[in-house]
């Protein structure tokens, strides 16, 4: 009798824990809860797999003796144009791969456009996050306290992207080349009262040759067709982007936005600084025409 009445008194308690977990479960999965599968299931029809395992080739040897000529460039490339707007794809945005690459290892980082100064660690971190002070209120006690927060940076914030590049004559191919030497995100300082941009600035420059076997292993979003196997690496070296001339390489190192200033051109500083940005662009493409002769 008393094994009988254990074994009862067991079972009872069984079917209280197996009714408490059944609750449980039911409260907490709802319609809109998100419940995550590991069954495998593939969004696709095929694995992707071909740019994951894509290897870029090398750039080809140029002597030094080839190289007859050559102009540096620093452009401006805005994704709100509608040629870059795979730039801010939501699921994967370019600001995001440099990040990501950069945190993992695969991607150097430097502080100027002439790739000798490193920025790692904590220097990164400052990069992507702020931290403020607020003052709260205890409500119940009235008591004043300091809390620390930490904001993260958006990566829908960065608008712009800063590109240098080299043009270069090579006597051997008789042609004029572009190769891009540098990449830099460009972030936006506003007031804090105002809410209006005060200036901009480069946050960090990635060494584009040294980044391009990751870029070839970044998809970048095809409208035309959603199994294109094109690469941020296809999309620099074909150069396949809408910018603007920022600046060439001058003896005073100046910007055109420093020369066409508001002060002396006013309402159409602008306007005079966008066409001396297309009368270097036509400089460059026909320096390897008027070579010739016809």
């Amino acid at each position: 009798m008393q094994i009988l009445k254990n074994f009862g008194l067991f079972f009872i308690f069984s079917l209280l824990v197996s009714s408490l977990q059944a609750q449980v479960e039911d409260e907490s999965l709802t319609e809109s809860s998100e419940v995550e599968d590991t069954s495998g299931m593939l969004d696709d029809i095929v694995k992707r797999e071909v740019l994951k395992e894509q290897r870029i080739l090398a750039y080809e040897p140029i002597r030094e003796a080839d190289i007859v000529w050559e102009k540096r460039i620093w452009r401006v490339l805005d994704v709100r144009e509608k040629m870059n707007i795979e730039f801010m794809y939501p699921e994967r945005p370019f600001f995001k791969i440099l990040i990501d690459a950069a945190k993992a290892g695969d991607m150097k980082i430097f502080a100027t456009d002439e790739f000798k100064k490193r920025v790692t660690g904590s220097d990164l971190e400052a990069m992507l996050s702020k931290t403020d002070t607020i003052t709260t209120y205890d409500p119940d006690t009235y008591e004043e306290s300091v809390k620390i927060i930490h904001n993260d940076i958006d990566y829908t914030d960065i608008k712009k992207f800063r590109v240098k590049e080299l043009w270069y004559f090579d006597k051997e191919a008789s042609r004029v080349y572009c190769r891009i030497l540098g990449i830099s995100p460009i972030k936006e300082e506003k007031d804090a009262s105002t809410g209006e941009v005060k200036y901009e600035l480069p946050m960090f420059w990635i060494y584009y040759p040294d980044a391009r076997q990751v870029f070839a292993r970044e998809r970048v979003f095809n409208e035309k067709n959603d199994i294109s196997p094109s690469s941020w690496a296809d999309i620099f070296d074909t150069r396949f982007f809408s910018s603007y001339i920022l600046k060439q390489s001058n003896v005073q190192d100046v910007r055109l936005q420093d020369v066409y200033t508001p002060e002396k051109y006013g309402d159409n500083a602008g306007i005079q600084l966008l066409l001396e940005s297309e009368k270097i662009k036509s400089e460059l493409f026909n320096f390897e025409h008027d070579l010739w002769v016809y």
